[in-house]
């Protein structure tokens, strides 16, 4: 006779198994002593842990039509022992095989669950906490996993989320208030901010004080904390409270003591700032942080790194220059778990294993992706049976590297890393301050870029001034360390690099600075930001760094050479990384030497949904590739991963890398346009993945930004002479060919006018103008295909000869170089006399004139504005950018195929359309011209029938709904497709 187990008989072996995955928590299963004064049933499960919300599992056998209901009815509870109250509960299905069972735990071992999150979204005011909101995660349908895949999505659930919006709100308001102490002193001690500053490399300004403040906050915090674990460390009461005659004196003297423990990137730059402070002032910042760290502790957060990231990240003063960003904890998340995955033979339960792979980070920032990685190979070690806490010094001496320019930086990746494990100490830690700027030695650094010079071996310290090397006795104590960075010597290099471009500042034509952008950084001058630049072209040479993709670049090139083969590189990069020229090097690196290539990206129209990184403003990728070892032959396609808004929170981004990770056969771009494969999480649509050959010259990766992949096959199979339109069995054959093979482009704008070797001033235009030019963007003007030059061009003295050259590749036919699709309608514009081309309306030239009127007519149909647009950097909302040498391979109707008779079509159809207004481009899809435009390129021009026509329609709506070609734009009330 089959048995019968009861739910209580499953619950019980479900906590077996997970007591097993989550050694750092206990487990209870069928537990009656469990919540405080409540007479109801008790929890199927409870899960707890120190510095950890309570997590319930209320499980049910299917169809479960009340596991939901009980969930939700655990959450707001206190239980017996916690300082928090239950914020998660998880409603999980048993599948029938366990019901059926002689044995449960074996059975729901190798079972595929069925579960949902429940979590408090928003609640009352102390004391009583009423809850007010619920949310359900995922919104719809049911998540899926095994008891590992639980296990995870339960240890992620238990971060006290209300508790550290408390903590955060403390820790802010305790920062402002010693930030004002310090703005006191502005007026009465006018030589301490400014000696501050000079500790955080930067110039005294107000929000230096907030840093400053900052750091002592965070350096108090953790103190502490680590004074009950270290019995030889007083309590902040002890030397900050009312007994203390001089808490300055006592404060140092106790950081001394925690210095010789360790703790190096957390108290070094704090005790530095401290003794700057006189005697007075320190009291009253010590006694306000004293209060402001007892109620960040009392919150009951035990990992607070989160929480001071985010507040650092608002308070890095140069991040104009240094272009750093913080990495959002989901994006951080999901980088390092797609990253993780890609180290192949780990055995993760072998805590030596473990210690000897080396993790860099070398523009760590706030640590956020080092804390990220790190929390993915603990949890992995913790679900193989083992203890996270083993791991710790191993990881904080050996495996984690991090560096960066900034003092401040250094200090709160210290404090992240640190903070995983509070309790357990560690000797000397692979964080360092990297020199940067002129140094004392008249020479200068670039920072962490210095490790591409393979000679360079460092001695680093972390005081910027030998005057304050002394602790809270006035004994000398330097700290130094080797930073050994060798060649190949690392298995994961993730980062999320600074993006400052090469270039001066300039503002129109005029010169503004003399700065070098990217080293402008931390009070540089010209002469040594000019040397710090000749510095990295000569590091970078003949590797893929390239001065116009930024610096990021050259940190891609830094990890590439520090990777052994069979590592893992991981980073975030501006969306130029896809399409840029300038990085086209870097994509040919890929091309070459790795394997398992995947790039991330996010489709969403909003500014502040399509980068990972916060404040970016700007769309961002993330790139996951793997080093092949000498001999093997990898997987040589781009897997491109659309999702369609950033994640929401760390559960989310759990889920979207297991389905990420879990498909196996995505469609492909050359399959035809049938679109990508749905990545969900439960019902909830969250992206679309699609894999590409991976092109051997790296060209570019078209796949990115693109929230329905079947107008990506129509492109692709386009720009290799086939019409291939959703809905249709098969293709149709349709020549086209790049720009360069059936025409030229112009001469680059600064050239012609405005640069040091143009023969060219410009002025305003004129009616008789001898040297005509369309040179900048009017929307209002460019309503028709025929456009008025905008510019007149007058030869320089002396240049003649070269402005004879320069004018002889004017044309009549100008190709958007800068497209605003939800203001501008045209890709091609068409002058009635040959002009030369700007910043927005390079040249195009043919051999034959007759073939301006159909390549404008092919341009601004809806193939070419996709093919305009696949081609394009889609880097910013509604808009899509070229270059005038990646126009070089814009994919064209091959004007060369076309008959006598149709080139007198084209030219019939352009007559008839040089008065008609088109309407944006966004609205291609309900504008009656731009329809009109199709029927009579697609049928007449071309000879296709209705049926294609109407496919053209169908597709021009498709395009239209894209996110990167509305931009979010609202569209006009009762616009729909014309057809």
């Amino acid at each position: 006779m089959t048995p019968h187990q009861t739910e209580p008989n499953a619950n019980n072996a479900l906590g077996k198994l997970l007591r097993g995955m989550m050694g750092s928590s206990r487990v209870l299963s069928e537990n009656t002593q469990t919540l405080v004064g409540h007479s109801g049933r008790h929890p199927d499960i409870l899960i707890v842990g120190p510095g950890r919300a309570p997590v319930v599992v209320e499980a049910e056998y299917e169809p479960a039509a009340e596991v939901e209901a009980d969930a939700k009815e655990r959450l707001g509870l206190e239980v017996t022992g916690s300082y928090h109250r239950i914020e998660s509960a998880i409603a999980l299905r048993y599948p029938e095989a366990v019901y059926k069972a002689d044995d449960p735990e074996p059975v729901l071992a190798a079972a595929r669950l069925s579960y949902c999150l429940f979590t408090v979204a928003k609640c009352g005011e102390a004391p009583e906490r009423k809850i007010k909101s619920i949310a359900r995660f995922p919104e719809s349908g049911w998540l899926e996993g095994s008891v590992s895949d639980l296990a995870d999505l339960i240890r992620l659930a238990a971060f006290p989320q209300l508790a550290a919006e408390a903590a955060t709100d403390a820790l802010q308001e305790g920062i402002d208030r010693a930030a004002a102490v310090l703005e006191e002193l502005e007026s009465s001690r006018p030589a301490v901010n400014p000696a501050i500053a000079r500790l955080l490399g930067m110039v005294n300004a107000p929000q230096n004080r907030r840093m400053a403040g900052a750091i002592l906050a965070n350096a108090m915090v953790f103190h502490e904390r680590i004074s009950g674990i270290h019995p030889e460390i007083k309590t902040l009461a002890q030397v900050c409270g009312a007994g203390s005659a001089n808490p300055k004196d006592d404060t140092l003297e106790t950081w001394a003591a925690i210095l010789d423990i360790n703790y190096w990137p957390i108290f070094d730059i704090a005790r530095s700032i401290l003794l700057e402070l006189p005697a007075g002032p320190a009291a009253n910042v010590l006694r306000i942080l004293t209060y402001t760290a007892g109620k960040v502790n009392a919150a009951g957060v035990d990992n607070s790194h989160d929480l001071t990231g985010r507040i650092f990240q608002r308070l890095i003063a140069d991040r104009k220059y240094l272009a750093t960003f913080y990495t959002r904890p989901a994006s951080a998340a999901l980088l390092a778990r797609l990253a993780v995955a890609q180290l192949d033979g780990i055995d993760w339960s072998d805590a030596a294993a473990l210690g000897r792979l080396r993790i860099g980070d070398f523009a760590c920032g706030t640590g956020a992706l080092l804390s990220a990685v790190y929390d993915q190979i603990a949890a992995r070690y913790e679900r193989a049976g083992g203890n996270p806490a083993t791991l710790h010094p191993a990881m904080m001496e050996e495996v984690l590297y991090g560096c960066d320019v900034l003092p401040s930086a250094v200090h709160i990746t210290g404090a992240t890393l640190s903070g995983a494990q509070p309790p357990v100490g560690f000797n000397q830690s692979r964080l360092y301050t990297m020199p940067y700027g002129r140094l004392s030695d008249g020479s200068v650094s670039i920072g962490s870029l210095e490790f591409l010079n393979s000679n360079t071996q460092m001695t680093l310290s972390n005081f910027s001034d030998p005057a304050l090397r002394t602790n809270g006795n006035g004994d000398e104590k330097a700290y130094h360390a080797t930073a050994d960075i060798p060649e190949e010597g690392f298995d994961l290099i993730i980062m999320n690099p600074p993006f400052t471009r090469a270039g001066s500042d300039w503002e129109g034509s005029e010169r503004e600075t003399d700065s070098v952008k990217q080293f402008r950084g931390l009070n540089t001058d010209p002469a040594a930001q000019q040397e710090m630049a000749n510095r990295e072209k000569r590091f970078t040479r003949e590797t893929c760094a390239h001065g116009y993709a930024g610096i990021a670049s050259s940190f891609a090139a830094l990890g590439n050479m520090k990777l052994k083969p069979g590592g893992v590189l991981a980073l975030v990069l501006p969306l130029a990384a896809a399409a840029g020229i300038s990085w086209q090097m870097f994509r040919q690196m890929l091309a070459a030497e790795y394997t398992g290539l995947t790039v991330l990206s996010i489709a969403a129209a909003d500014s502040d949904q399509f980068s990972f990184s916060a404040d970016t403003a700007m769309a961002e990728c993330l790139v996951i590739a793997r080093k092949v070892r000498e001999g093997e032959s990898g997987d040589q396609r781009v897997h491109f991963i659309s999702l369609r808004r950033r994640l929401r929170d760390l559960a989310q981004a759990s889920e979207v890398s297991k389905s990420i990770l879990s498909t196996d056969t995505p469609r492909r771009l050359e399959d035809g346009p049938y679109d990508g494969v749905n990545l969900e999480v439960g019902t909830e649509l969250v992206g679309k993945m699609l894999t590409a050959a991976g092109p051997a010259d790296g060209v570019v990766w078209n796949g990115v930004r693109i929230a329905d992949y079947s107008l990506a096959q129509t492109a692709y199979a386009l720009a290799d002479s086939r019409l291939w339109l959703p809905g249709r069995p098969a293709a149709l054959e349709l020549k086209t060919a790049p720009l360069n093979q059936v025409g030229s482009r112009g001469v680059y704008h600064r050239n012609i006018a405005g640069g040091p070797a143009a023969p060219f001033t410009r002025t305003r235009p004129s009616r008789t103008a001898t040297y005509p030019a369309l040179w900048n963007h009017d929307a209002r003007k460019e309503t028709r295909m025929i456009c008025l030059p905008d510019a007149e061009m007058q030869v320089k003295r002396g240049w003649e000869i070269r402005a004879a050259e320069v004018w002889a590749t004017a044309s009549r036919a100008h190709l958007n170089q800068d497209f605003s699709f939800t203001s501008q309608p045209l890709t091609a514009a068409f002058t009635e006399r040959e002009s030369l081309g700007g910043t927005a309306w390079p040249n195009v030239s043919f051999p034959d004139r007759r073939w301006d009127y159909p390549f404008v007519l092919w341009c601004n149909s809806t193939l070419g504005l996709l093919s305009f647009w696949w081609h394009s950097s889609r880097q910013h909302p509604g808009r899509g950018r070229t270059t005038i040498s990646a126009a070089e391979t814009l994919p064209l109707l091959d004007l060369r195929a076309l008959t006598a008779g149709q080139l007198d079509t084209a030219q019939e159809i352009f007559e008839e359309f040089r008065d008609k207004e088109l309407r944006p481009a966004y609205l291609a899809d309900a504008d009656p011209n731009r329809a009109l435009l199709d029927r009579r390129v697609i049928c007449d021009l071309l000879n296709f029938d209705a049926a294609v026509y109407q496919g053209i329609r169908r597709l021009a709506e498709k395009w239209c709904a894209e996110p990167s070609v509305h931009g979010g734009k609202a569209r006009p009330e009762g616009s729909r497709l014309v057809v």
